[in-house]
């Protein structure tokens, strides 16, 4: 099964148009959270086999779709045992992340200080999202971390970006409670 050829791709992808037609991004990320968790839930959606298969060293990111017509963007996310990301943003774009296999440790962070390109962070919390689960991030509130907390398993999540997100940034701790800002280019891995 090619990575753009997957039962349920049609319905994703009529569903994530459906939403974005909305127009309103609260209004969009809550219809694509809900539908999400359903398509999961339903069994409707079955990504492609390849996606269950980790990248030694960073976690991976396959293509699944891109909207001519809307331009958002569909990646699946494959964490293997214990990667994950720096605390990091979205680059001003709302996006929906389901977790599609496995579970996945998210925190979130506020914004308390800048000073130049210096950051200082405040957590907000952290939840584990399991198998079938949802959630959104609508900028401002943009800023946290993803990590497969698992030793053994790999996990797999669905995301949808309001467009191309071709970089991001990223805050390194400096180790004086400030992180350094970064842009990251982010690119895809191919199918295995």
């Amino acid at each position: 099964m090619a990575i753009d050829d997957f039962h349920g791709r049609a319905h994703l992808i009529e569903t994530i148009n459906a939403a974005v037609a909305l127009g309103d991004d609260a209004a969009v990320v809550q219809a694509l959270r809900s539908s999400l968790c359903r398509m999961m839930r339903e069994r409707s959606v079955e990504l492609p086999a390849c996606v269950l298969q980790p990248v030694e060293g960073h976690y991976a990111r396959r293509e699944l779709y891109n909207s001519p017509q809307h331009g958002y963007d569909v990646i699946a996310m494959t964490w293997g045992p214990g990667q994950g990301t720096p605390i990091h943003d979205h680059a001003g774009l709302w996006c929906v992340e389901g977790v599609w296999h496995g579970q996945l440790e998210i925190t979130q962070y506020d914004l308390s200080e800048r000073l130049g390109e210096r950051y200082r962070f405040t957590e907000v919390g952290t939840l584990i999202a399991g198998t079938g689960s949802a959630g959104s991030l609508i900028p401002p509130h943009e800023y946290h971390t993803i990590r497969n907390a698992s030793d053994s398993e790999t996990a797999v999540s669905l995301h949808i970006y309001k467009r191309s997100m071709t970089c991001c940034g990223i805050f390194e701790a400096s180790g004086d409670g400030w992180h350094v800002h970064t842009s990251k280019q982010l690119k895809f891995d191919h199918a295995a």
